[in-house]
């Protein structure tokens, strides 16, 4: 073989460089890490799924603000995981609040092997999505307030917020112990919520005594309600239960006035908002809603939230977004103490967990099904166009009704 002149210099060159090396000493990697560059950041994926579109996704979008200030409040912290940094990282996707929409994104977030999920937001979401997630054996913490939901059997699926068995149970005894009413009405939208909350509330209105005269259902998309109200005002109702969002109960608190229905319109969370008030004008006066946990002002850390989060967003805290908020942090946390981000080793130390540095409660921590075992629930009334606190039942309430707080549990 013929050797040419540049192929013997790069020979030569070649040798010169291997000579250095052999001479070179090699550095501890604990040593290159502390006197050069920082250690890699490992990247943490928190998948999050609401309705970001669509006649729900005010409720979406602030579930999403406080899940955003949660992962900023951690990475704040320079985080460490088994001794190295870490950034947590917020892959949002939007379900539409549709039960097969919320399946594509679950498997989506599973091919994209996220660490965790926070959502689904609805419970006619969370509940088919949650299958995906316990298969993939990947932990959720939904806002989904369904029964269904935790009673599945399923390792991984955690709430944010009370049951509709805990709220249905209060509103329903509230109802007739409380307001006095004996004839009462339950129009629901047929959602795996609406429907499951006005199920726990005819249960309780009937262990309580109350009389249910008619049961009518809508759906969520619905804001004509003329038939149905007009078939209830001949029962001559004392109370109009609905289970269901503001986008329908709004029209409907509106339609009742215009009927001349006086009973008030009763409902759970979805219409304690900002918007089912601006939605229904002066027409919601006199409208009664639950609300899981504290009132705002009366929570743990609910002030200082408060005011952070406005600095953050230019807006009121609404409903969902502590909530959005712990259970992210909780989230981190069990990750933390489990010094892994593998979905398989923090998920036990998840559903043992004891979270005194929340702002909804003073201990956040679950049940053998997920379920938050300190959950309240609060009455509020529309007064004055605004929403007024009318009692705060068990879930830290102050040494009030000890029987009406067992009742809630």
């Amino acid at each position: 073989m013929q050797v040419t002149k540049l192929t013997t210099i790069s020979f030569a060159v070649a040798a010169a460089l291997a000579v250095s090396a052999c001479g070179k000493k090699e550095e501890p990697a604990a040593e290159q890490a502390a006197g050069g560059a920082p250690s890699a950041e490992t990247t943490v994926k928190i998948g999050f799924a609401a309705p970001l579109t669509g006649p729900q996704a005010h409720y979406g979008e602030e579930y999403k603000n406080g899940v955003t200030l949660a992962i900023e409040d951690a990475n704040a912290e320079k985080p460490t995981i088994d001794g190295k940094p870490v950034k947590f990282e917020l892959v949002a996707e939007d379900d539409q609040a549709d039960p097969k929409t919320a399946t594509q994104v679950a498997q989506k977030f599973v091919d994209e092997k996220v660490n965790g999920i926070i959502g689904h937001f609805n419970s006619g979401t969370s509940i088919p999505a949650s299958k995906i997630y316990s298969d993939a054996g990947i932990p959720m913490i939904a806002m989904a307030t369904s029964p269904v939901f935790t009673a599945q059997g399923y390792k991984n699926t955690f709430r944010s917020m009370t049951s509709d068995t805990q709220q249905g149970s209060v509103m329903g005894k509230f109802a007739v112990e409380k307001l006095g009413a004996k004839k009462i009405v339950i129009v629901d939208d047929r959602t795996a919520y609406g429907q499951g909350l006005a199920d726990e509330f005819e249960k309780a209105v009937k262990a309580a005594g109350g009389n249910v005269v008619k049961r009518e259902f809508t759906n969520d998309k619905a804001t004509d309600f003329a038939a149905i109200l007009t078939s209830i005002k001949s029962s001559n109702p004392d109370v109009i239960f609905y289970g269901g969002a503001d986008a329908q109960s709004a029209p409907m608190a509106k339609q009742m006035k215009r009927l001349g229905i006086k009973a008030p319109l009763i409902s759970g969370e979805m219409t304690k908002t900002p918007t089912f008030l601006q939605l229904a004008g002066k027409e919601a006066e006199g409208s009664i809603a639950s609300l899981a946990g504290l009132p705002l002002e009366q929570m743990p850390k609910g002030p200082d939230y408060a005011s952070r989060y406005k600095a953050r967003f230019n807006m009121d805290v609404a409903t969902y977004s502590p909530y959005g908020y712990d259970a992210t942090r909780t989230m981190i946390e069990a990750m933390k103490q489990a010094n892994s981000a593998d979905p398989a080793k923090y998920l036990p130390v998840l559903a043992k967990i004891e979270n005194t540095n929340a702002v909804t409660t003073s201990n956040l921590s679950y049940d053998e099904k997920g379920d938050l075992k300190n959950g309240g629930i609060t009455v509020y009334k529309v007064e004055n166009g605004a929403w007024k606190v009318l009692e705060t039942i068990g879930g830290g309430a102050a040494a009030a009704a000890p029987a009406a707080a067992s009742a809630a549990q």
